[in-house]
């Protein structure tokens, strides 16, 4: 009986011992993706995932991981395909609505990024990366007034980014407002001194 009772004991603690070591392996995965992927090596960092992925197949943080990935692999009908599958794993995803507009985006597929855009607004009003990347939706379909009158809305909001400034100052040059452009990059000096883009918009039109 007293045997008994100490093999018992002896199974429990092994049992014990080895269920924080088989989550550790489990965690390592994830640790040496996001380690591949600092050094670049976004293949490996995807090995990494897709082994781990074999036995969760329907993983919806996995799955966006991968479609990242993909992404930065240039891979984009794929990471398209991953961002889908979260989306129907989990069809209130903003996080998985954002994701997919950079495949699009990176396709020239602005009108379809742009639906995105518009779905993560209708539910959260002001989430900056969709407004951002709508912005660039608007400037790459020569949107101008749309692109003015958006970056006007959004810059209220985020009056010290730099980058909803840039959008906007482009708009006004776009549609000859010059004035107004000139201002907008002066606006962008004060957030980013030495801003490439801004410090060239304002010499070229000093010359003339």
């Amino acid at each position: 009986m007293t045997r008994c009772k100490y093999s018992v004991s002896v199974i429990l603690a092994v049992v014990l011992v080895l269920l924080p070591v088989a989550g550790f392996a489990e965690d390592s995965f994830w640790s040496e993706s996001y380690r591949q992927e600092a050094m670049g090596k976004y293949d490996a960092a995807m090995d990494s995932i897709n082994t781990w992925m074999k036995k969760h197949p329907k993983h919806e943080f996995g799955i966006m991981r991968r479609g990242w990935l993909n992404y930065l692999q240039g891979k984009y009908s794929d990471s398209i395909k991953d961002y889908q599958h979260a989306i129907s794993i989990n069809d209130k995803s903003l996080e998985a609505r954002l994701g997919m507009m950079l495949p699009l985006m990176a396709q020239n597929k602005w009108r379809e990024a742009a639906v995105y855009g518009h779905q993560i607004l209708d539910v959260a009003p002001w989430n900056y990366y969709a407004h951002v990347r709508l912005l660039r939706c608007e400037e790459a379909l020569e949107q101008w007034s749309a692109l003015a009158e958006h970056g006007n809305k959004v810059f209220l909001r985020y009056p010290s980014d730099a980058t909803i400034i840039v959008y906007l100052a482009r708009a006004h040059d776009k549609l000859g407002n010059v004035k107004a452009a000139v201002k907008a990059y002066e606006d962008v000096l004060e957030r980013v001194p030495g801003h490439v883009e801004a410090l060239q918009y304002i010499a070229t039109k000093q010359k003339k």
